[in-house]
């Protein structure tokens, strides 16, 4: 991704990981790299609440419409609350009946969040672009009636049944999005509706999901 950006003519400043207090956290020092630049947008895209407003506003209309309105649970992880938050608030608005459970991979606060209102980070996975050990101001005050955590063996095991039985070449984030949205459809039974998202390309991660020897490193191939 680093590559790309910089084939495309992107300055790439890489950062250390250290948490959001930190000032030279990617997310406060994009900011404040913004802020000393002319002309310069900053999309604040955790904290924007056009980011959520967008998915309220279009995502979810969307989906509602291609479940014939008959949605019963929506799932998905989130990374910036922006697509979780906005289409939560949406479908409870239509119908508080509707379940909205948090799907989050290990490693991140959220699935803590939701059952004991703490963000408390446990264990590590290798998605990327999902989790959160902070609660954003996209995510603040959505709809939360359950959390389900899944581990990157579960993600991986349904990325490679996605493209090898519906061929579907999907990323990290999907993994966990279908991996909760099965465990989910376990919980509730036969007969109900779950709506989740896939929007993470597998051509990002051909050189670790899609790569077997580095998933034998990682104690993550998938058995044949």
């Amino acid at each position: 991704k680093i590559d790309l950006l910089r084939t495309l003519g992107a300055e790439v400043r890489t950062v250390p990981a250290v948490p959001y207090k930190d000032p030279n956290n990617y997310v406060r020092l994009s900011g404040s790299i913004a802020s000393e630049m002319e002309n310069a947008i900053w999309a604040n895209q955790f904290d924007n609440l056009a980011n959520r407003k967008a998915h309220y506003t279009a995502t979810c209309p969307e989906n509602r419409a291609q479940a014939d309105a008959q949605v019963d649970a929506w799932v998905t992880a989130t990374g910036t609350g922006g697509t979780y938050a906005g289409v939560s608030l949406f479908l409870k608005e239509k119908n508080p009946s509707i379940q909205c459970v948090l799907a989050d991979p290990m490693g991140s606060g959220l699935y803590s969040y939701v059952k004991t209102g703490e963000p408390k980070p446990e264990g590590s996975s290798i998605t990327e672009g999902i989790g959160n050990s902070r609660v954003t101001d996209n995510m603040k005050g959505a709809p939360a009636d359950d959390a389900i955590q899944v581990h990157d063996t579960e993600a991986v095991r349904v990325l490679y049944q996605l493209l090898e039985k519906d061929g579907l070449f999907m990323g990290g984030s999907v993994g966990i999005n279908v991996g909760a949205a099965i465990a989910l459809a376990k919980q509730l039974g036969p007969g109900h509706t779950i709506v989740t998202i896939l929007c993470d390309s597998g051509s990002r991660y051909q050189s670790k999901l899609f790569n077997r020897d580095w998933l034998t490193t990682k104690g993550l191939l998938p058995h044949s």
